[in-house]
């Protein structure tokens, strides 16, 4: 392998145009779950120039069912939560629309549980997880950085609603990696919208300290790598600058580019559907593989057909750095854990509100309960003792 060289990953901020239309979409999810825990959702959201619009699919049990008067109060206050008072885009002003419609027959006869049946996944796919043994949360260095440079700027934007930082924001990261480990920063780059009264080195010095405060002592890149706003203004911004979909954002929402992604996104989805919870449950697997310290690096593969509840095939490569075989720890991890769409679920607690705080800054590297009480259960490293019994 592969061992001195530089590695890049970015992150965006809540307020990206992308970034608003996934966390509308998991609010919805989230509003679905806490009237049914077995409700079926598939929402999608497009944002533009003050003007929402959301459509897709539910499916709630006779006798419970929601308005579109509740829908549209629950996305204005998403969008007023984030920190849009924009005459480009105004929680209160923008034109909003609402084209959800009842889930089509045939995906439930396919997913449902029914005599010997069981419950089969919400639709083909594969989806992977990975881990290493970079930072204490067991992520690829580079996302985790970029991550953490936004969520402290999104922390002092709330803390002072004078701040002249505004919601749009993106930061990228490049490593420098020796003997395979993160050494230092080569480059940081981070634009940000922000008021129209301020200087671009004001952005710079709040942007600096920032950076400073996430990066490990002696980190820092060189001045001349240091990138703040490199166009030289970026006040009109959010979805008055770009317009936004659900789902645009799948790397930023994984590893950073540092391991593969099996296509599908994970936002506006409850988790019947295997795009979501089983790339949970393969992270959930990868971490507590290096978690247990058989490994420093493990990517996990899972697939499956839509309709049929077993997993069609699950690959494990720890790219050499295990101190057992691949294929025995494959079979641990399928002696351990029920990696049926049902199992998946009822394992990780999937069916609950959960889903909001995923929708910016990472699905994963996040704290277990971080925003909302029981979700990031992904991220807990509860199979580490039964993983080191087996083997």
């Amino acid at each position: 392998m592969k061992k001195n060289y530089l590695f890049t990953s970015e992150s965006v901020s809540e307020g990206h145009p992308d970034k608003i239309c996934d966390r509308i979409s998991d609010a919805v999810v989230d509003l679905m779950l806490s009237k049914y825990p077995e409700a079926r959702v598939a929402c999608e959201t497009m944002v533009s120039t003050n003007r929402t619009i959301i459509a897709g699919e539910y499916r709630l049990p006779e006798g419970i069912d929601i308005t579109n008067d509740e829908i549209e109060k629950l996305v204005r206050n998403t969008v007023y939560e984030i920190g849009y008072e924009q005459e480009g885009y105004h929680w209160k002003n923008m034109h909003f629309e609402c084209h959800l419609h009842s889930q089509s027959s045939n995906i439930a006869v396919g997913v449902d549980k029914s005599g010997n049946k069981d419950e089969g996944a919400g639709d083909q796919g594969l989806m992977f997880g990975y881990a290493c043994n970079e930072t204490d949360d067991l992520m690829p260095a580079p996302i985790y950085y970029a991550h953490k440079i936004l969520k402290e700027m999104a922390k002092k934007r709330h803390e002072d609603k004078n701040s002249i930082l505004l919601p749009d924001s993106k930061s990228q990261i490049t490593l420098e990696y020796k003997d395979g480990k993160p050494v230092k920063t080569s480059s940081v780059v981070v634009s940000t919208q922000h008021r129209k009264d301020c200087s671009q080195d004001e952005i710079r010095e709040i942007i600096r300290k920032i950076v400073l405060k996430v990066l490990p002592d002696g980190w820092m890149c060189p001045e001349d790598e240091f990138y703040v706003n490199p166009t030289g203004i970026f006040e009109i911004g959010g979805p008055d600058g770009d317009a936004g979909l659900t789902g645009r954002k799948i790397i930023v929402d994984t590893y950073g580019g540092a391991s593969p992604h099996g296509g599908g996104a994970f936002s506006g989805k409850d988790p019947t559907k295997v795009d979501r919870s089983a790339a949970y449950l393969t992270r959930y697997l990868a971490k507590n593989v290096v978690a247990s310290g058989i490994a420093t690096k493990c990517t996990i593969q899972i697939a499956y057909a839509i309709g049929v509840s077993k997993p069609l095939s699950l690959y494990v490569n720890t790219d050499g750095t295990a101190k057992v075989d691949d294929n025995k720890i494959e079979q641990i991890l399928s002696n351990l854990v029920d990696m049926s769409p049902r199992g998946i679920r009822e394992h990780l607690k999937l069916n609950k509100p959960i889903y909001l705080p995923t929708s910016a800054y990472g699905h994963f590297g996040r704290s277990p309960n971080e925003g909302i009480a029981g979700s990031f259960s992904w991220e807990k490293t509860d199979l580490v003792e039964a993983i080191l019994r087996e083997i």
